[in-house]
């Protein structure tokens, strides 16, 4: 792997661009401007060459160039931490690798490896696996397997787990994720084998956009509040929202407009998460669904 490009700064995020066999991945190095690196340290890692689903505000699904091996996928992680660690002993309280840049992770078995892996690769007590998916219909032996991983590393709450769903309206959900995936149904019965007394709970992320409902009594009939939290999250402005015309709700300086969405979703005993990055990270290029590089697949 050899890194072409890298964008933004120590103080936000930077953005690496590599060439990898015959074309290009990126993975991010995110900071919170608040901490320093000894508190939070977060590593953004590709999963796949692009992406299949091709969600409607996600840049990465303009090509599908196929899966990254573990070896590929550690290569990310060790040049970051190798920047930073070079003995691979990492002192941070907070050491977040998310599997969320380029690719839906269930469609590649090498991110089971690597989470297998990763807590004897590094000297890290703050090691904290985050794994976002759409949650693909046909992947039922990825989550099976993964139980089984959480359950014997990451039990007692170092494991983040996410399942980008973005709207309670059935039907625009399979418009913006336009792929055979689970109904809330089946998320709600893997929160029952997933989640243990001590786990972090598993997160249902929304974008918050317009004419995609959220509807808290929809999500109160499937998820238990004592299982999954809530997070709204702003549309990033990729290339790929723009111009399928999707419109963001949320904003730095609007926050208070979603007010109302949050308290009947406390109401119903949910805990919610409001998250908005810093507004570089988007001239960078490294918020989710942003692609900065132009990948090609070779003939």
């Amino acid at each position: 792997m050899q890194i072409v490009q890298e964008i933004g700064n120590d103080k936000v995020a930077r953005l690496y661009v590599a060439k990898l066999r015959d074309y290009f991945l990126e993975f991010v190095e995110s900071r919170d401007p608040g901490l320093p690196l000894e508190e939070k340290m977060v590593i953004v890692v590709s999963c796949l060459l692009g992406c299949p689903v091709k969600c409607l505000m996600c840049d990465a699904g303009k090509n599908y160039c196929g899966m990254l091996s573990k070896e590929e996928i550690f290569e990310q992680i060790d040049t970051i931490v190798d920047r930073h660690f070079p003995d691979r002993k990492i002192p941070v309280k907070k050491f977040k690798i998310q599997f969320t840049r380029m690719g839906e992770p269930a469609f590649n078995p090498a991110v089971l490896d690597v989470l297998e892996a990763l807590p004897s690769r590094y000297e890290a007590p703050g090691l904290l696996p985050s794994l976002s998916t759409i949650g693909p219909k046909n992947t039922w032996g990825f989550f099976d397997r993964l139980i089984k991983i959480k359950k014997k590393y990451y039990g007692g709450g170092h494991f983040q787990m996410q399942f980008s769903i973005h709207t309670t309206d059935v039907k625009k959900r399979d418009k913006l994720i336009p792929t055979s995936k689970m109904s809330f149904k089946n998320i709600a019965d893997f929160g029952r084998e997933f989640f243990e007394t001590g786990d972090r709970k598993i997160t249902l992320n929304f974008i918050v956009m317009e004419d995609y409902p959220i509807n808290p009594a929809v999500l109160v009939k499937y998820f238990d509040p004592t299982r999954f939290v809530l997070k709204f999250t702003p549309l990033n402005p990729t290339e790929k929202a723009r111009s399928m015309g999707l419109v963001n709700l949320l904003h730095h300086e609007q926050e208070g407009r979603i007010q109302e969405l949050l308290k009947e979703c406390r109401k119903l005993g949910f805990d919610t998460i409001v998250s908005i990055g810093e507004l570089e990270e988007n001239t960078i290029g490294s918020n989710c669904g942003q692609y900065v590089s132009n990948l090609k697949c070779m003939e």
